[in-house]
């Protein structure tokens, strides 16, 4: 009479193949990551966005008119026009007082959105670490 032994289940996991996969994706993430990491760092409003909290230091506002001209809310005549040489200027100079302050962009919605981008270009040149986008409420 013929007697079967009884296999044992193999309890042990064949990584091999795993760590194939794990080297092809990291060899993909190393080849992309450059090409991702291109841009402007900001912070862009969620759709519900929230209001800046009571107790925050105010932001300072860049403004950008529909003619593609810079104000910014602590200048001396806030309704005048400013290069973007001051404008750098100025908000490094305050920067450099209070470097927590929170920036935020105001864009007029005819604004291209290039003159927008250069707008926050020049701001994080001037030391903002990151940059807002200040928008209105949705009407109900």
């Amino acid at each position: 009479m013929y007697v079967r032994k009884r296999r044992r289940p193999v309890s042990e996991i064949n990584v091999v193949p795993y760590i194939d996969v794990m080297l092809v994706l990291l060899i993909i993430f190393m080849v992309t990551a450059p090409l991702v990491t291109q841009g402007v760092k900001v912070d862009l409003p969620k759709a519900q966005a929230q209001p800046l909290q009571d107790d925050s230091k105010p932001p300072l506002i860049a403004s950008v008119d529909a003619e593609g001209n810079y104000y910014l809310n602590i200048a001396e005549n806030q309704e005048l026009a400013m290069s973007a040489v001051d404008v750098a200027t100025l908000v490094a100079a305050q920067l450099r007082i209070e470097p927590d302050t929170p920036v935020v962009v105001k864009g007029d919605g005819a604004v291209p959105y290039s003159n927008i981008v250069q707008l926050m270009v020049l701001l994080q040149r001037a030391g903002a670490p990151s940059v807002g986008l200040m928008t209105d409420p949705p009407e109900n």
